[in-house]
């Protein structure tokens, strides 16, 4: 299964839900999640989305701690069921 299958999963999941799945681009920043996940009420969850069995890269890694230093969500996720869940 591809990644890009997950990411679409995971947008319709959250759509579904009543929120918003945004793709995450931050120029000069490298390494920050694919997705920001809002839904209704405030919340927010940043989403790595990875190919089944593939783990973040290191300075993914270093991202995700970042962002959760701050007080955020961060999931990665590798399957269509775990995207079915946020």
């Amino acid at each position: 299964m591809r990644e890009s299958k997950i990411e679409k999963t995971l947008k319709k999941s959250v759509e579904a839900k009543g929120g918003k799945c945004l793709k995450f681009v931050s120029p000069g920043m490298s390494g920050v999640p694919d997705r920001i996940c809002l839904y209704p009420g405030g919340k927010i969850i940043f989403v790595e989305t990875k190919a089944p069995n593939k783990k973040p890269r290191p300075l993914q890694e270093k991202r995700h701690n970042e962002l959760r230093s701050l007080g955020f969500e961060v999931r990665v996720i590798d399957s269509e069921a775990e995207a079915n869940e946020i």
